[in-house]
Formats: C-alpha cells, structure tokens, sequence
C-alpha cells in the first residue's frame, strides 16, 4: 500500500534497501507519496501506471542501469530526475545531465538535502513565471505548456536545456555569467561547476538549429542575442 502524499508522487529507485528505506521514510514524512522500485525494469514499469511528480533514480541498479532508465525515460517524459550516484566523479555527474538529468546527488546524502534538492528542481520546472511566452526571432518559449518552438516546429528540450534557454531568453542582450546561470538553473552550486552550462549551451545550439542565438562572451559567460 503506497501512503498518499499532499506533494505528489516520487518514485524512487534504489535496489540498496536501507538507503531505500530511509529515504522512503523521509519522504513520506515530508508529505510525498513514495512509489519504491529496486530495479530499472520495475522503474520503467511503474513510470506509465502513476502520475508522477519526479524521479529519485540511483546509477547503480541490478539490470538496466540508471542511465539506460534516464535515457528511456527522458525519451517519453519530461517528468524531472534527481539521479543517486556513490561515485563522485565529473563523467559520470556530466553523462546523466546530457542525458536530461536535473539535478545529481552523491551517497551518502542526509535525507534532509535530498528534500531540499527535490523541491529546488521542483520550484524550476513548475515553470511558472510572470510571463508565459518568450521569443526572440523564430524562436518561442511556452513557460506553461513547456514547449519550444523555432520557426513553427516543435523542438524536443530537456528540462534543463528549458530552464537554461528560458533565463537567457529573460533578458536578451545582456551577458549572464556561467555562475548566474549556473544558480538560475540549478538552483544551487553544483558539484559539476559551469563545465555543465556549456555542455548544455552546446546542446541548445545543436537542438535549436540556431547556433548564432547563444552567443559566447569571452571571460563574461552567454547572452541570447536577436538574429
């Protein structure tokens, strides 16, 4: 029996039963409604039967392993992913936000900064701001719908590539430093540093086709300029 949750659903997916456990216990006393997996499979399973808010998705799993899962899921749903590593090295922080991770959290974590974490990348891709459309030249950003057009055309982003072209379509022309963008974004500092805002700038660029919207300032950071 899954205890319902004022905050929504997680699903967690953790094969490591005390760190499962603990977690899970956490998470229902902070008000959410915790679906547990302990295997890729069951994730991808149970990611199509709930109405999921976000996913808490360790690296290390028996079968399919966490990136296949983030990969599989990113590639049906935007629903956010807080990825679980024990290893605290770059390639692998930088594999799963190409992927279209949201956010990374090395073991052992408290289960305090896990929350705290869930709720900044929540805060993010709620979306909702001031304005709900933002363009510049044949580009369009629909906060609320989540979507991203260029010249008409449906372009498929990744919650993080959202956010990060929405805080540069915020203020076009003016530089935003990686630090700025890396706060706006990603809420906090994140062990990845700014290698990880020019690994998604580089992927916006590809994605939208429009390499000349993204403009690098040298030593300054980015600013979104009209073509």
């Amino acid at each position: 029996m899954v205890a319902e949750g004022r905050g929504g659903t997680v699903l967690l997916v953790e094969d490591e039963h005390s760190i499962g456990s603990m977690t899970r216990g956490y998470l229902e006393r902070s008000g959410y409604r915790v679906v547990w997996v302990r295997s890729g499979e069951e994730a991808l399973a149970e990611i199509d039967r709930h109405q999921v808010r976000i996913v808490i998705l360790d690296i290390r799993l028996p079968g399919i392993d966490g990136f296949e899962v983030c990969r599989e899921i990113r590639a049906r749903s935007r629903v956010p992913i807080l990825m679980l590593t024990a290893r605290d090295e770059e390639p692998d922080r930088v594999a799963g936000l190409e992927l279209g991770a949201d956010d990374y959290l090395t073991k052992p974590f408290s289960p305090r900064e896990l929350v705290a974490r869930m709720k900044a990348v929540l805060r993010r891709t709620d979306g909702r701001g001031a304005e709900d459309v933002l363009a510049l030249g044949d580009v369009e950003l629909k906060r609320d719908a989540r979507e991203v057009e260029v010249d008409g055309e449906t372009v498929e982003l990744t919650t993080k590539e959202f956010d990060l072209l929405a805080a540069l379509l915020e203020n076009p022309g003016i530089v935003i430093s990686r630090d700025q963008l890396l706060d706006r974004v990603w809420g906090m500092t994140y062990p990845g540093g700014t290698r990880t805002v020019d690994v998604h700038v580089a992927q916006l660029r590809r994605k939208l086709g429009r390499p000349e919207l993204i403009r690098t300032v040298r030593g300054a950071g980015y600013k979104a300029i009209r073509q």
